[in-house]
């Protein structure tokens, strides 16, 4: 980075004209600080992201995927994946403080960020306790990048062993269309039944897509 202009550097950049006005590669760049022989920063943060098929691939890239990009070593990512856990924290957190609806673009923000990236359909689920606060989030089903399997009887049982009161479902579609499919309908009505037998209530169940988030409580779905 030191070839180029001062006011053309990340760091510059952003001290002069804040983080907003950084590309998505320049703030990735400040993370990675160098790059490898023959490619600067810059150039290895736009290979990084285009591997990852941009931020939200990068924010659910297993560490074997980070391990495949050349110039990403040992330190460069286990630095990526901690920043990664951060954010992740970052949203979860409010959400154990506070009764989720009472902000539910937290749950949303926090859903897109942890789902929306996948390739692979992940079906999750928050378990929240009486006063609809965050228990614990669970990623308990993984399928095709088409078909996932639920198992409500499994859901039943950690729904009791976290003493959980209610719970919101998600999932994503790794099509990146988050339209809720009848089969999505289908599912939610037979984990409400499920779950109302031992007197847990479904609040909601929410479908990432990428970049859009559809609540099908609020469509009056649930």
């Amino acid at each position: 980075m030191k070839d180029l202009p001062a006011e053309l550097r990340p760091r510059e950049k952003l001290l002069q004209r804040g983080p907003a006005a950084l590309a998505d590669s320049e703030l990735l760049a400040l993370l990675l600080r160098t790059g490898y022989k023959g490619r600067g920063v810059v150039a290895l943060a736009d290979d990084v992201l285009q591997a990852c098929a941009g931020l939200a691939g990068l924010l659910n890239a297993a560490p074997a995927e980070l391990k495949g990009i050349k110039g990403l070593g040992p330190a460069k990512r286990a630095e990526l994946l901690a920043v990664m856990e951060l954010a992740r924290r970052a949203l979860a957190q409010p959400l154990r403080a506070a009764p989720v609806f009472d902000a539910p673009g937290r749950v949303k923000d926090y859903l897109a960020l942890h789902l929306g990236g996948r390739t692979q359909e992940v079906f999750a689920v928050l378990f929240l306790d009486a006063q609809h606060r965050l228990l614990q989030v669970e990623e308990m089903f993984q399928g095709t990048l088409n078909q996932t399997s639920v198992y409500p009887r499994e859901v039943v049982r950690r729904a009791l062993a976290l003493n959980a009161g209610a719970v919101v479902l998600a999932h994503n579609h790794p099509s990146g269309v988050a339209e809720p499919s009848r089969a999505d309908e289908f599912l939610t009505q037979s984990l409400k039944n499920a779950l109302q037998l031992v007197d847990v209530r479904v609040l909601d169940h929410i479908v990432v897509g990428q970049g859009h988030v559809v609540s099908m409580a609020e469509r009056g779905l649930i």
